[in-house]
């Protein structure tokens, strides 16, 4: 008995439905279990003396180095609803390229499952576009645990490492798959017809480029919470990047708290925001070119693009935001970014403002690191750290996708607390002290950042991304006011082994009750 088409696209029971529902929650808990073996730390997203969303009148620096108030909510990923098992029989093969850096492609494969659960399609193990972009070859394999991702989404789709040659007629034929192109953001729509019809018709599609090319707003819970399943659970680096990461957060944290910055002072990113002037003649003339390059035409203004706050904060605003917000001279600070494009003269004020400053390199010098701090991998060891920081603050968080699976990933491991600095209030405060008017300068800072978030849940609006914040979705309470954000129940493994259990009994029998047909 064919099933290709049974589960596709299907509607979701509403909870309460059943013994599912009422047995969600130990998925819950496993998953829970999961992310604690990603990070080997876990500290409960519930700690008393958390800060957030709450209303503050002014901000205090130690209180920062806890976790933010949780109100009550906890991540949660777990389905609440019907979710059966990926049919036995699926409509074919899906492969993708994943382009772009390490978090633009960790997105990608987010959006690959989702949509290999959409079409009942087998997912390929991702292409990861290295070599236009970092120039190594690492590779799925050579970056997250491929066992843990394919045991994990088990209940959710098929994986297989490479598409299998098929045998025909007593021959053994190759499947090359059919090449598209989606569109950006693409509905759901355009997977279950055009994608689905070219699956059909071919046996494998192959997806390039695969990034963003899934729409992030989807009005399906159950499907979102499968985008955080993927994301938070299932791509667990390898246990080298987390050896590594876990030895220069120990180095680090022997001393006290410390915190990451995110410190987007680079030349790709100065080009994007066409921040030329505070540059030397010749610098600005590298920029421009990188832009021309890289970059569509587009008349940018540099005094138009800071008043908005279109700039990367430079090492010293971000200083100085600190300052303002009390922190001192001993603060520990580990920064996590490529070349810094202007050199020492940028970070001298920076530094002697906050002199504890230390990189992967300066922490760890092991031969390890050495091997393994270029590319995808030391962008690996840089995200390990900055999840597992204390605090952490990116400087430029609009199109960096570093920055903004971050914020999401510390949000849904226990509310850590960011610093998100609001580049267009502060842009007039800091414009205002370069033309000498210094009055209240530190008091304007701290106005601004008090109408910031701190970690905690907050609602999602755009331009901000699900990936940036995947609340409510992904998480629960256990005494809502909303009946849909109450917590599951805690049994659902036993319910999805079931349900996988007798699936296959089921593809098991259909094989035997066709063999004794034939053999009558």
């Amino acid at each position: 008995m064919r099933r290709s088409g049974q589960h596709l696209h299907r509607p979701h029971a509403k909870q309460g439905v059943g013994g599912l529902k009422g047995m969600m929650g130990k998925l819950s808990i496993a998953v829970a279990f999961l992310l604690i073996c990603t990070v080997l730390l876990f500290v409960s997203s519930t700690s008393k003396g958390g800060f957030g969303s709450v209303s503050r009148s002014e901000i205090k620096a130690e209180e920062l180095w806890s976790h933010a108030h949780a109100g009550g909510w906890r991540p949660s990923s777990a389905p609440r609803s019907d979710w059966p098992p990926p049919p036995n029989e699926s409509n074919g093969y899906l492969k993708v390229r994943c382009n772009g850096g390490l978090n633009q492609q960790r997105s990608a494969i987010c959006n690959a499952v989702l949509a290999a659960r959409i079409m009942n399609a087998t997912l390929v193990l991702p292409d990861l576009d290295a070599n236009s972009f970092w120039h190594e070859k690492s590779g799925f394999h050579g970056i997250y645990d491929v066992e843990n991702f394919i045991k994990t989404l088990r209940y959710d789709v098929r994986i297989v490492d490479s598409i299998p040659d098929i045998r025909k007629n007593g021959k053994t034929k190759k499947i090359k798959p059919f090449q598209l192109r989606p569109p950006r953001d693409a509905p759901i729509s355009w997977y279950t017809t055009v994608a689905l019809e070219k699956m059909r018709e071919h046996g494998a599609i192959y997806l390039t480029p695969f990034s963003h090319r899934l729409a992030e707003e989807i009005d399906n819970p159950e499907y979102q919470r499968l985008r955080c399943r993927v994301n938070y659970h299932a791509l667990r680096f390898k246990p080298h990047i987390l050896r590594i990461s876990q030895s220069i957060v120990d180095k680090l944290r022997n001393q006290g708290h410390f915190m990451s910055i995110h410190l987007r002072f680079e030349m790709d990113m100065l080009a994007f925001a066409g921040c030329f002037d505070i540059f030397t003649p010749e610098e600005q003339e590298i920029l421009k070119k990188y832009r021309e390059q890289n970059f569509a035409k587009k008349r940018l203004v540099y005094s138009e693009r800071r008043a908005i706050g279109k700039c990367p904060l430079t090492p010293e605003e971000v200083g100085l935001i600190l300052r303002s917000m009390g922190f001192d001279n001993s603060t520990r600070i580990y920064l996590a970014a490529g070349e810094l494009f202007g050199g020492e003269r940028f970070m001298k004020p920076f530094r002697a403002l906050f002199p504890r400053l230390e990189n992967h390199s300066s922490v760890e010098s092991s031969e390890e690191l050495l091997e393994n701090v270029r590319g995808l991998t030391g962008s690996a060891v840089d995200y390990m750290v900055c999840l597992l920081s204390d605090i952490f603050m990116p400087t430029y968080d609009g199109p960096s996708n570093f920055a903004n699976n971050l914020l999401g990933h510390r949000l849904y491991y226990g509310f850590r607390t960011t610093i998100r600095p609001d580049r267009k209030a502060l842009a007039p405060v800091f414009i205002n002290r370069e033309n000498g008017r210094t009055a209240g300068f530190e008091e304007a800072i701290r106005r601004v950042m008090l109408g910031t978030h701190f970690g905690g849940p907050h609602e999602r609006v755009q331009p901000e991304s699900f990936y940036t914040n995947s609340w409510p979705e992904c998480f629960c309470q256990t005494s809502p006011k909303n009946p849909a954000d109450k917590c599951p129940p805690d049994n659902v493994l036993e319910i999805l082994n079931g349900q996988l259990v007798e699936s296959q009994s089921d593809s098991d029998s259909d094989v035997s009750t066709q063999s004794n047909s034939t053999a009558r």
